[in-house]
């Protein structure tokens, strides 16, 4: 009513001073519907948009600009969870939607969202508080209007949540009036780590503090501490320059036509250095780019760093590349950060949920000691949950708590979910409906569903087996080495050897016996060049080699190809309606159902030995024909019953093995990091073959024909000497033959000047010729003669 008569009987042509949600949004509508400029620092909600009120103008920070900041400060110290405390009004609601979506980007949950009447009373403050204080999170961010705080942060010290292990990170609503803050309320909020816009300590603003507080005495004789301006206080006087700057600068006056719009754009348009810092409006909203963390400590606040949208937090403004924070004193006077959270409120051990099971004891075993009346848990899931949580940054103390043999796994789970039971430790296969209940870690065993079958003697063989031994790549470059090295050998031969003459088709002939003669080593042609003895030389130790690998590779192959499995497939079982075995109790009867076996052909069992005997007895008497599970059962099984069976079919994917935690719970995400680890992953494999013994062992025995096989690059080595010793040998003969041949064959190119496929016929003619043997064998007799 006070603004709407400043504008009908007043013809005042713009408003300063909405201080409250609820104002500012009745007046905003006002101004919009007088076209009267309306300047306000009070917290606004997002439904003021500019489009919707152009004659709103914000001259202070809207709130959710804090949001990045807040994900931030959480992601920076690995807080996963965190508790919102806001005031209920226009201005507490306002930061939620967007803190929410932010926070989502850094994997970061907000588990309780609370909102707090501004009338809220000590005893509903400590009801509330005394429900956040029996949760894990301990991390709470308070956003909320400084007198309200200062009621909450009092009721949390008596509570005893202003200690150890708590963390309090308050919003700049709190932070930019920290400065005036009473001693009492600083007590209250020792470690409290918050924010504010960054206002340059500059020469304009210390002279306007000195004046600042001269008046106040003046107009408040009564007091003697005066608290330094806020920034809040800044920013108002900000804004009243802003229009006393566009009036003058515009020359707006009450008889400019249309003076509300002209006043609105004058305002948009101006900028200058205020004492907050660059005062500049876009869209109605004032920018601002720099917020200071501080630490309150004492009697003050410190700066511990700043954050830009840009450049994110970091240590000093000087210096913007230089990450992080400086040290914060935290509640309790705690120089190390706390890990945000505590399983238990009273500092009780967790406790583990453990299932009892028969069979396969090797995954988790409950074992009783009547003598002493107590349990003792063992088994590879209790060795990999030990290792992971001493690898944690931080102690945790837990027990393993059995259940009863009769406890399936899903009612284990609910107790996770109802929070009766703090994890859940076992062989716990995660899928999606569980994880609706609980939140698991990644999977730290092998994922997947495969399936055991007996292996058979093959008595049918194979007439081509003796081409197995070598892969189809190998056969190929060995026959090409054999015709190359039969080439190059004639070639360095047949000019000076009389053995290597004859018809075209005798020495075609020639190149192809002498090349294969080597494998038995029966070649009978007299080599007179050294350059195709060195030749012949490597090739036959190249050979010797490839037929020593070949016959122990066959002699392997004879010995393994008559064991073959049974069934090579899931679409054989369906073929031939075989019966199908599976471990009772466990998803994979769904997933078998789901691929199209009828329920009277899958029979479940429990202990490995159920599982040897029903492969044995068959499809056919009682028994099934393959037994379907999880990758990590079959390895127990495999490691006990190695000879006689394999595992075979590809591999389904599943989820895998997890530990179940609460949903919400930042214990999870950490004890999946840990899963990553080097050092850890280390551990986990020497964990596994503890209890599951070599995974290669019983591969080695049962291995098939295709590990036998040679293949190229077993060999790739040999071919490239003999092929560089025998290009070497055909290079060095051709240089030869030139130098010797060199005035004949210039003589003969020069009566063929006319074509180069004439002088390439000469150079073959010369190439081939034979009369340097024939010259040879002259000599010879002649010599013989004599």
């Amino acid at each position: 009513m006070e603004a709407d008569d400043l504008i009908r009987n007043d013809k005042v042509q713009a408003i300063i001073g909405p201080l409250t949600s609820a104002e500012a949004e009745y007046i905003a509508y006002l101004g919009n519907r007088t076209l009267t400029p309306i300047l306000s620092l009070a917290p606004v909600s997002a439904a003021l948009a500019p489009s919707l009120t152009p004659f709103f103008l914000h001259t202070a920070p809207i709130a959710s600009s804090q949001a990045k900041l807040i994900a931030a400060i959480l992601d920076m110290f690995k807080w996963r969870t965190a508790s919102l405390i806001y005031e209920d009004s226009t201005y507490g609601a306002g930061i939620t939607p967007e803190l929410v979506y932010i926070l989502q980007g850094y994997n970061t949950r907000v588990t309780d969202s609370l909102a707090l009447p501004i009338d809220a009373t000590e005893s509903y403050l400590d009801t509330l508080l005394y429900h956040l204080k029996e949760n894990s999170t301990r991390v709470f961010i308070v956003h909320m209007l400084p007198d309200l705080a200062a009621r909450v942060f009092h009721r949390a010290s008596v509570a005893n949540m202003m200690s150890d292990g708590y963390v309090w990170i308050a919003t700049a609503g709190i932070g930019s009036a920290v400065d005036s803050l009473g001693p009492d309320r600083f007590h209250d909020m020792q470690g409290v780590v918050t924010f504010r816009p960054y206002v340059p300590a500059t020469d304009r603003v210390m002279n306007f503090t000195v004046r600042f507080k001269e008046r106040f005495l003046l107009e408040n004789s009564g007091i003697r501490d005066v608290p330094n301006p806020s920034v809040p206080l800044l920013w108002a006087y900000d804004t009243a320059w802003s229009l006393a700057a566009a009036i003058n600068k515009y020359s707006v006056s009450s008889s400019t036509p249309g003076t509300g719009r002209t006043l609105l754009g004058a305002v948009l348009n101006t900028t200058f250095d205020g004492l907050a810092g660059r005062f500049r409006l876009v869209n109605g909203q004032l920018q601002l780019s720099t917020y200071e963390v501080v630490n309150i400590i004492g009697k003050s606040a410190r700066t511990v760093g700043f954050w830009t949208p840009e450049s994110g937090i970091f240590k000093n403004l000087k210096a913007t590349n230089e990450k992080g924070i400086k040290q914060i004193l935290w509640p309790g006077d705690l120089a190390i950060a706390p890990s945000g959270w505590s399983m238990s409120s009273t500092g009780r051990p967790l406790r583990i949920a453990v299932p009892s099971r028969l069979g396969f004891n090797q995954l988790v075993e409950v074992s009783y000691s009547l003598r002493t009346n107590t349990s003792f848990v063992t088994g590879y899931c209790i060795d990999v949950f030990d290792a992971l949580v001493k690898n944690l940054p931080y102690p945790v103390a837990y027990q393993y708590v059995p259940s009863t043999i009769y406890s399936s796994y899903e009612e284990l789970l609910s107790l996770v979910f109802e929070k009766k039971a703090d994890v859940m430790v076992g062989d716990t296969t995660i899928s999606m409906s569980r994880m609706n209940k609980v939140a698991f870690t990644m999977p730290f065993t092998d994922t997947g569903l495969s399936m055991i079958v007996v292996l058979k003697k093959d008595s049918s063989g194979s007439m081509w087996i003796f081409l197995q031994p070598l892969t189809s790549t190998l056969w190929i470059t060995s026959l090409a080495f054999f015709f190359l090295t039969g080439f190059v050998v004639w070639a360095i031969e047949h000019r000076i050897n009389p053995e290597f003459h004859g018809t075209p088709w005798q020495q075609f002939g020639i190149i192809f016996y002498f090349a294969f003669s080597t494998l038995v080593f029966s070649h009978k042609e007299k080599l007179e060049s050294n350059l195709s003895r060195f030749v012949v030389i490597v090739w036959v130790f190249v050979v010797l080699i490839l037929t020593s690998s070949y016959t122990a590779s066959l002699t392997s192959m004879l010995t393994v190809q008559r064991l073959q499995p049974t069934v090579t497939s899931v679409q054989d079982l369906l073929r031939n309606g075989d019966r199908v075995g599976y471990q009772n109790g466990s998803i994979v009867k769904y997933w078998l159902e789901e691929m199209g076996f009828h329920k009277k052909d899958l029979l479940g069992y429990v202990e490995v030995e159920e599982y040897a005997e029903a492969l044995q007895r068959g499809s056919g008497n009682g028994g099934v024909s393959a037994i379907v599970d999880e990758v990590p059962y079959l390895k127990i099984f495999l490691s006990k019953y190695c000879e006689g069976y394999t595992m075979v079919g590809p591999t389904y994917k599943l989820g895998g093995f997890g530990f179940a935690f609460p949903i919400g719970s930042p214990m999870a995400h950490d004890v999946s990091q840990a899963i990553m680890t080097p050092a850890v992953q280390q551990e986990m494999a020497w964990i596994e073959r503890k209890w599951f013994g070599d995974p290669g062992a019983c591969e080695s025995k049962s291995g098939g024909i295709n590990s036998f096989r040679l293949s190229f690059s077993n060999f790739g080595g040999l071919f490239l000497i003999t092929g560089m010793t025998s290009g070497l040998a055909l290079l060095i003969s051709l240089s030869i033959f030139v130098y010797q041949e060199r005035d004949k064959l210039r003589a003969a190119l020069s009566r063929t000047r006319s074509m180069s496929l004439q002088r390439l016929h000469t150079w073959l003619e010369r190439l081939g010729s034979t009369e340097h043997t024939k010259s040879t064998i002259n000599h010879q007799e002649a010599d013989r003669r004599v």
